[in-house]
């Protein structure tokens, strides 16, 4: 469908591509990734041919469709949001026109209006455009009020769902998850696993690339190299290959010691002269192999630690927050204790952003009280946060600028660690963008961290190994920590405790992420039967009503006789498919321990001077690719097993 060959490409003297190559084909679905720089967006305008290679070629097969949905700033006019989300021709685009434009019914234009949109099966792709608002959390009220009044979240919302309804034949996503909340997210996960065209995804969100990735695309050393399998798959080969790469790279190293040692020696003797030219021309006919480049591991600093609090931080009684007519929190009472770890989840306009504004102390209540703890400080990090930035400084400088008295190198280190690298710490901070004034004020934070700390979407500009920087740094802070995240890897590993939001009503879950997906699929289920007296934004669990009968008494004897054999049946079932699963997983964790035995060997034996010799070393990075490949599929295998067995694990009741 898409073929990339020959690839090269420069801006300013500055190499992105060379020599690159690509094929995507339907039904692939590939994950971009890249350090920051490395040419994923170029990339993207070389398929979009908004921008021209400098050598090699981008083609396209004929009538092949493309859907591109940029990181910022897709735009609106005057359609409503259900004009825009069916605005997939522009045929359609002229039909809408028109019907905005001729509404009266003596019009003319007004009836060919509808009948060229009947004609574009227009009635159609309303009712699938509605399922696609909806899933993105559009509700019905939302679909017919003029897209420019929406914020820029939600028209990126608008614009992913038009691509979404256009099923084009490549599908090219620039961070589609920065705009959805959690709920989003899943649905939208979802519906790309079973898209039925190509997709090419750039995306900074590990579990995402998890979740819908069939293939990683790296770009590395200006080439596109290709991964099978998602982001943790690709973790694990690009592991393999490096260690590979680093036995043969050594290993040459030695034999190109060995032959300048040669050279350097018989090149002036007479008797040697012709064997040391051999040498020579050894040398220069040789493929060299670089030397991996390693990643740069987890940047490890001691961060500055906050004053401690109170044991209860702050508490919020009997709280009302509403915009106008629109009452977010009626009745809010909530109570933050030292040490807490919560993330706050929730559909979009739920009131998370609102819970971290009050808590700041920036929104004026309309009714309730806010009560500090004893030694309270409190930092709030949302974008609105980069405009306390002083423009006129440094980058260093300004990250210097505060209480704490941390050395300037260690200060370097940390921005290095969230890419402000080299002389970029010298830029005067009006010169940065959105994102990387987000992620000053990120590390200005950190630098001095008060003992309670609010962030709101922390991650969003950030790309995996500043994300990691982030979650190490928090994983150190001693204070308390409230946060709002998309991010479902930085969530499990920051996160403590979860706090749901919905329609102003706060439910807590006592443990993580995990412990929240587990125990609130049951909670809804049980939504009909919440207790009467539980006012909007009570901050305790909800309760079903005491019943005196159990559903096994409302049953008659035959009943309950035939739902026993049933569930008796499902049981045995279950119990055949567990057996078998694991009487394969243990021939398969064998063998996987006797190809990972292996691969150890040949990796020794290729580091040893002796595989130089007759072209052993060839051999042994053949039979190391061979066994790369069938240590993957095995292992493919053994997760497919896994994922059988804890499908079909007994169930208590």
């Amino acid at each position: 469908m898409l073929t990339v060959s020959g690839l090269s490409k420069s801006y300013g003297g500055r190499a992105l591509f060379e020599d690159a190559s690509l094929q995507i084909n339907r039904g692939d679905r590939i994950g971009l990734i890249g350090a920051n720089g490395a040419g994923k967006s170029t990339l993207f305008s070389l398929i979009l041919k908004e921008a021209s290679p400098d050598t090699g070629t981008v083609a396209m097969e004929r009538n092949t469709t493309i859907g591109f949905l940029p990181q910022e700033s897709a735009p609106s006019g005057d359609e409503t949001v259900l004009e825009l989300a069916t605005t997939v021709s522009a045929e359609m685009e002229e039909v809408h026109r028109l019907q905005r434009e001729h509404l009266s019914e003596d019009d003319p234009m007004h009836h060919e209006a509808i009948a060229r949109f009947a004609e574009l099966d227009g009635h159609t792709l309303e009712v699938k455009a509605k399922r696609i608002l909806s899933g993105l959390a559009f509700r019905e009220s939302d679909v017919h009020i003029p897209a420019r009044t929406l914020s820029g979240g939600w028209i990126m919302r608008a614009h992913l769902a038009r691509l979404l309804v256009m099923e084009p034949d490549l599908l090219m996503l620039d961070e589609p998850t920065n705009h959805l909340d959690l709920e989003s997210l899943g649905w939208f996960q979802n519906y790309l696993s079973k898209y039925s065209g190509a997709i090419l995804a750039i995306s900074h969100d590990r579990e995402f690339l998890n979740a819908i990735c069939l293939n990683i695309l790296e770009i590395r050393h200006h080439k596109l190299n290709r991964y099978k399998g998602n982001y943790d798959a690709y973790l694990s080969q690009k592991a393999a290959r490096e260690e590979q790469q680093w036995a043969a790279y050594k290993n040459q190293q030695r034999e190109i010691a060995e032959l300048q040692r040669f050279i350097d020696r018989f090149r002036a003797k007479a008797s040697k002269a012709a064997q040391a030219q051999d040498r020579i021309k050894q040398l220069d006919r040789m493929v060299k192999i670089e030397a991996p480049e390693r990643d740069e591991a987890t940047v490890s600093f001691s961060f500055p630690q906050p004053k401690r609090g109170g044991e209860r931080t702050i508490t919020l009684d009997g709280v009302k927050q509403a915009y106008g007519s629109h009452v977010v929190y009626a009745h809010l009472d909530l109570e933050i204790n030292r040490g807490q770890r919560t993330v706050l989840v929730g559909p979009n306009g739920s009131g998370k952003s609102t819970l971290l504004k009050i808590l700041a102390g920036l929104l004026p209540l309309e009714a309730g009280t806010i009560t500090p703890g004893h030694n309270l400080s409190v930092g709030y990090f949302a974008q609105q946060r980069t405009e306390m930035l002083d423009i006129k400084r440094s980058v260093l400088a300004e990250a210097m600028d505060g209480e704490s008295s941390v050395p300037e190198q260690a200060v370097r280190t940390l921005l290095g660690s969230f890419l402000f690298r080299g002389d970029d710490v010298f830029k005067p901070v009006g010169v940065l963008s959105g994102g990387e004034k987000s992620r000053l004020a990120l590390v200005k934070l950190l630098l001095n961290p008060p003992n309670l700390l609010l962030l709101d979407e922390p991650t969003t500009h950030l790309d995996m190994p500043s994300i990691d920087a982030l979650i190490g740094a928090l994983n150190q802070y001693q204070g308390t920590l409230l946060f709002v995240s998309h991010d479902v890897h930085f969530i499990r590993a920051l996160a403590s405790t979860v706090l749901h939001i919905s329609a102003g009503k706060l439910t807590p879950y006592a443990g993580d992420y995990t412990y929240y997906l587990e125990k609130s699929g049951s909670l809804s289920e049980r939504a009909a039967l919440v207790a009467p007296g539980n006012s909007p934004g009570n901050y305790r669990p909800e309760s079903a009503p005491e019943s005196s009968e159990t559903p096994r008494e409302k049953m008659g004897m035959k009943e309950i006789k035939e739902m026993r054999k049933a569930e008796a049946e499902k049981r045995k079932a279950a119990n055949k498919i567990r057996r078998d699963a694991q009487a394969q997983l243990t021939t398969i964790e064998a063998e996987i321990n006797e190809l990972e035995i292996r691969q150890g060997a040949l990796t020794a034996e290729l580091e040893q001077p002796e595989s130089l010799k007759g072209g052993r070393a060839h051999q042994i990075n053949r039979e190391l690719s061979i066994l790369q490949d069938r240590l993957m599929k095995t292992m493919e295998t053994w997760e497919q097993l896994t994922a059988m067995l804890a499908e079909n694990m007994p169930t208590s009741e």
